[in-house]
């Protein structure tokens, strides 16, 4: 699906409700932030590749970011492959700017599961800046007799191979769970799904699956309703949404903090002056209350830094997937 966004013009209908509102007044035109060495950029529309589905996380918080953008950009979604399918065609695409990636961490999963994937997660790409972070949380049945992590895991232990984990194979909550499981020691029963939360949550529902982990903005109308219990959520503080969840920190799992984020990059090779003016955008852009107000909508805590920051997230990410996966006994196929 592709739609063009200029600022204050239309944007992609499911998300117009929450975009509109904050770009009324948004001001700050790629153009003007004059870089000597790349003055002339952009000079044609630039094309933001989501390599999800339209209506994922990730594609909402691209076409808010666009929208940021002074010169036209058209917001184009190619899912297929688990993300490899747009991922590779940014990889492969000239390194002037005017072709971008809008990446979530399945970019950095990625290289844990597949050994053919077009390209090198680490070496084919320019990262710009972060956007966005966010957490996932750790639900049981509300059912379940356990209301926190040291109460589950006692409760999994005593009942040793009798407990559900349900996942959709291969995505980030599955390789979380991986590393609950490796940092308590408790024996539970695998069961994946090839829909993902579709499938995993009326299983949790149903009480067919003791534990699951997914994103806190899926499962809150849940918690909230009290048809699923929160244990712990992996983000280094607490929830905004969540104030009475404790961290997995708090929980006693020091190195559970493992998030999910959403950034911008370019094609390996493409000039630092225009990665310098567009990591300049993304900090003036998102910094807004209006802004922050609009990603906070769309599940995620602003967050941006330096080029050199996002790239180191993105390496330790890939080190602590690839760690996760390689102890779950998963195989690149």
């Amino acid at each position: 699906m592709t739609v063009s966004t200029r600022l204050g013009q239309r944007v992609h209908c499911s998300v117009s409700a929450i975009v509109l509102p904050a770009f009324a007044a948004a001001g700050i035109s790629l153009v003007a932030l004059g870089v000597s060495s790349a003055q002339t950029y952009p000079d044609k529309l630039i094309k933001l590749i989501v390599p999800l589905t339209a209506g994922s996380a990730p594609d909402v918080a691209a076409r808010l970011m666009s929208a940021r953008l002074g010169q036209t950009v058209i917001v184009e979604n190619r899912p297929g492959g688990g993300g490899s399918t747009g991922t590779k065609l940014v990889a492969s695409a000239n390194p002037d700017g005017h072709t971008l990636l809008f990446a979530g961490v399945t970019l950095s999963i990625a290289p844990a599961m597949s050994k053919s994937l077009g390209y090198d997660t680490s070496k084919s790409f320019a990262a710009i800046g972060s956007v966005g972070t966010a957490s996932w949380v750790l639900v049981v049945p509300s059912s379940l007799p356990v209301k926190s992590v040291q109460e589950f895991v006692a409760y999994a232990k005593a009942n040793s191979g009798k407990l559900n984990f349900g996942f959709g194979l291969g995505t980030g909550p599955h390789l979380v769970g991986e590393m609950f499981i490796a940092a308590t020691g408790i024996d539970v029963a695998r069961i994946s799904y090839k829909g993902g939360a579709g499938q995993a949550v009326p299983d949790l529902l149903g009480g067919h699956i003791q534990m699951n982990f997914g994103t806190t903005s899926n499962l809150l109308p849940l918690i909230l309703e009290g048809r699923v219990r929160a244990l712990a959520v992996t983000s280094e503080a607490r929830s905004p949404d969540l104030p009475d969840v404790p961290t997995m920190i708090e929980s006693g799992l020091p190195r559970l903090t493992r998030g999910f984020w959403v950034g911008l990059l370019a094609p390996a090779g493409t000039p630092a002056p225009i990665v310098i003016r567009l990591n300049a955008e993304i900090e003036a852009g998102m910094s807004t209350p209006e802004m922050k107000a609009s990603m906070a909508g769309a599940g995620f805590e602003l967050k941006t830094g330096s080029p050199r920051a996002f790239a180191a997230l993105i390496a330790d990410d890939i080190e602590a997937w690839g760690a996760a996966a390689k102890s779950a006994g998963i195989v690149p196929q």
